[in-house]
């Protein structure tokens, strides 16, 4: 569905990368008791929410002005780290892209090395502290920072606005009501699959 999709306006050279919370249940004393065994606990930032369920992780096409286009979509349990999995899912795989993510994907030892050089593989990210930094060098750097965070920001949104869409077109980020872990799984990827037969992410 993906591949034989993808809109002509896509920037095939620039994606973004992000994650969306599926929550069987909420709370940070909730145990979670249904499918165990394809969920764990997290913890969303955005909501300042911790929950038990999966991670639903995109890597997407940026579009101009537009909602960006998925390239590429894994569940994982809602433990598992954004960046961890980006490397061990696209990492190795793609090759003369630009990314634009959150604080989390900010790994310069990563990127910098040898092979993602050869790749030509770039993550841009929102400028992270760096510990031990003095104050006085923060200071030094904090308008040039703020510019740079606020731009990459601004180009990561539309991922943001993809997962919204989603959410608000399927509410693939309630599974209160599953009961199994055949049913999280339908849950999931059935809402992906109604997404894209109504054709929601092109326009």
């Amino acid at each position: 569905m993906i591949s034989s999709s993808i809109p002509e306006d896509c920037i095939l050279g620039e994606s973004q990368v992000d994650s969306y919370p599926i929550m069987t249940c909420t709370g940070r004393n909730r145990h979670g008791k249904v499918a165990k065994e394809i969920t764990s606990k997290g913890y969303c930032s955005t909501k300042n929410q911790f929950y038990y369920g999966l991670k639903l992780h995109a890597l997407a096409f940026r579009r101009k002005g537009r909602i960006s286009f998925p390239e590429g979509l894994i569940l994982t349990p809602a433990q598992d780290n954004d960046l961890t999995v980006f490397k061990q899912v696209w990492g190795d795989k793609l090759s003369d892209r630009v990314i634009f993510g959150d604080k989390i994907y900010s790994d310069f030892e990563y990127f910098n090395d040898t092979k993602r050089e050869n790749q030509n593989l770039q993550m841009m990210t929102p400028v992270k502290a760096i510990k031990g930094e003095t104050q006085v060098s923060k200071q030094r750097n904090k308008a040039y920072n703020d510019l740079f965070s606020t731009a990459v920001s601004k180009l990561r949104q539309p991922i943001e606005s993809f997962f919204n869409r989603l959410n608000e077109r399927t509410s693939i980020q309630r599974a209160g009501k599953v009961r199994s872990t055949p049913g999280l799984l339908i849950h999931a990827m059935g809402k992906i699959a109604i997404a894209f037969i109504y054709l929601i992410f092109k326009y």
